[in-house]
């Protein structure tokens, strides 16, 4: 065991403690006031702050971030040592470390500068470019697990032997079904009114296709879910799919929960797959309707729904993290931007969510993910061999500090057509190099 001293012990001590030496080092650990207790201890141990210099531990400076309650404003410091970031950096007394890791730790992965006032964007979410890790150059750095992993390199110097476990690159394969088929299942009206807007602007390349579909002479380009399986099966790695069950509207137009065609792709899938909710847009706006579409889903699986990530990834911290604990979900993967790829909170591994405002730990494991589709194609409008290379870095990143790798994909850019035309090979390369790496039975979601 791990013991660490702190002559005050605060929820955000006892909180970063526990991520950093227990979910990413998967050591045993324990927080102390008592100086005697701590001098005494014979196995490894970690000073917070001041000790007496007789005493032998691992000595890391303490900032005073973490002894503060709520949120106000401020940019914390930062110095780089070899392109690492370094937050809170401290020069006065004699440490090991020449920075706060338990205060930057801290301050990355609670979102603390989405607590305070910010310009949204069109879709009313926290900028990428407004984030303090985009401005200074690390957003593509797990910066998180980097300092958990100094931590460890600097005890196993001071007490050899300590049995830390080992720590394994491991792959999530993840899915939003934003839109079920291009064509199928989608009734009456809504396939006549396809067909008269692709007569209205000439497209009856389109109106062919969906001829042959509802005909049933040709597939339906976005049906690519046997794809996806293969990969699965092939791999042993089981994925996560989030469908979006709310009703109809301009930013919410999957297949309506009632169709038959809708109800057979979610029974099929969950027979080899996580299942989750993919909140409809409209739930960010009206109460009620993050529960209709649970207890829609919920009765289809025959099964309760843990699982969550936001349509457009529309996240506002604290509440929609809030919504989602009043409903019973327990496992959150909307912590990433959609118009940037890298590591939102700085780390790379599913970590508890902490509400500032209540200064307490949740029962909601946040599940973050480092690379989109869209934010490459649409957003950085990288051309497929542009985005092979930025997955390319972003999984070496991950697999420097032994961390999960999570991708997000739909099932319609996996079609191999039209703008999606090249894309399938970047899904598959991207897959194929993951799953090699995947550190075999281990589950970083459930293990969290």
């Amino acid at each position: 065991m791990i013991l660490v001293y702190s002559p005050k012990i605060s929820s955000r001590i006892e909180y970063i403690t526990g991520l950093l030496l227990g979910r990413i080092l998967g050591a045993e650990w324990a927080l102390t006031r008592d100086m005697e207790k701590f001098s005494g201890y014979e196995g490894p141990k970690i000073s917070y702050g001041n000790i007496p210099p007789e005493v032998e531990a691992l000595r890391i400076p303490a900032h005073g971030f973490l002894l503060e309650r709520g949120v106000h404003y401020f940019l914390p410091d930062l110095v780089f040592d070899d392109r690492l970031p370094l937050l809170f950096p401290v020069s006065d007394g004699e440490y090991d470390l020449s920075f706060d890791p338990f205060a930057a730790s801290f301050y990355l992965v609670t979102r603390y500068e989405e607590y305070l006032p910010h310009r949204k964007d069109a879709f009313g979410r926290f900028e990428a470019t407004q984030s303090f890790a985009y401005r200074n150059n690390f957003l593509n750095k797990p910066v998180v697990n980097h300092y958990a992993l100094m931590i460890k390199k600097l005890l196993q110097a001071k007490y050899t032997g300590y049995p830390f476990r080992s720590c394994g690159f491991t792959f999530i394969p993840t899915y939003d079904i934003d839109v079920a088929y291009a064509y199928r299942g989608k009734g009456f009206l809504r396939s006549f009114f396809g067909m008269l807007r692709s007569v209205g602007n000439f497209d009856f390349e389109s109106l062919k296709e969906r001829a042959g579909v509802l005909i049933k002479n040709k597939k339906d380009p976005f049906d690519t879910y046997d794809i996806q399986l293969d990969l699965a099966k092939q791999s042993g790695i089981k994925p996560f799919y989030f469908f979006l069950s709310g009703d109809f509207g301009p930013y919410d137009r999957n297949l309506a929960h009632y169709s038959k065609t809708f109800f057979m792709l979610v029974k099929r899938l969950g027979d080899y797959a996580h299942v989750g909710i993919h909140p409809s847009y409209a739930s960010n706006e009206e109460d009620g309707l993050l529960a209709r579409e649970l207890s829609r889903l919920s009765e289809i699986l025959n099964q309760d729904v843990r699982f969550s990530r936001q349509h457009y990834l529309k996240l506002e911290v604290p509440g929609t993290y809030r919504n989602l604990l009043k409903h019973d979900i327990a496992f959150d993967f909307t912590m990433a931007y959609a118009s940037q790829p890298g590591f939102r909170a700085g780390i790379c591994t599913p970590y508890p969510f902490y509400d500032l405002e209540l200064e307490k730990e949740c029962q909601l494991t946040i599940v973050p993910f480092a690379v989109m589709d869209g934010t490459l194609r649409d957003y950085l409008r990288l051309s497929p061999k542009e985005a092979l290379q930025v997955v390319r870095q972003l999984m070496a990143e991950v697999e420097v500090v032994g961390g999960c790798f999570v991708s997000l994909w739909h099932n319609d850019s996996l079609c191999d057509c039209g703008q999606w035309q090249g894309w399938l090979k970047v899904y598959d390369t991207l897959y194929t190099l993951a799953s090699a790496k995947h550190k075999k039975n281990h589950d970083p979601v459930f293990e969290a």
